[in-house]
């Protein structure tokens, strides 16, 4: 997880250096990011390290990526690129940092359970919820504000 989340970091900051930034790679860039994080927000319910109340949560970050997928497949059938947003950058890095602290807090029961008392494993899902809710508020907030500033695609002929 870590080496797939600095690789995506890596490309981009490699292509910015050295002005080899392209329409293909900011649209593949930006799909293959949301097919990694909801892939892995899937896998860390099936894995029940998410409750499973949870799944509403879930169902509106994938509704997010998908309405916003699609503004950019409208926008580029109309020859514009959408370029990420910032919020949409912090989005991304909120559910990383996430999925992060429940793997490895995951790794860490898992590997060293005599380390941990008994008082820090309901500390230790509060802190990876609340991870999640953010992100969650990141992700709909983002994707609200995306839309709002790229209406007019949608509804220009």
């Amino acid at each position: 997880f870590v080496f797939g989340a600095a690789t995506d970091w890596l490309d981009g900051y490699i292509a910015r250096k050295y002005n080899s930034v392209s329409n293909f790679g900011k649209m593949i860039d930006a799909l293959t990011d949301k097919i990694y994080v909801i892939g892995l927000f899937v896998a860390l319910l099936t894995l029940d390290l998410l409750p499973m109340g949870s799944i509403f949560l879930i169902l509106l970050i994938i509704g997010r990526e998908f309405i916003v997928t699609g503004l950019r497949l409208v926008a580029a059938s109309k020859g514009m690129v959408l370029a990420a947003e910032k919020t949409g950058k912090i989005k991304t890095f909120s559910q990383i940092v996430t999925i992060g602290a429940y793997l490895f807090g995951n790794a860490w029961l898992v590997d060293f359970p005599s380390s941990v008392h008994y008082w820090m494993r309901p500390a230790g899902w509060f802190i990876g919820f609340g991870f999640f809710l953010i992100a969650t508020y990141l992700t709909v907030s983002s994707g609200v504000s995306y839309i709002v500033k790229y209406w007019d695609v949608f509804t220009e002929d």
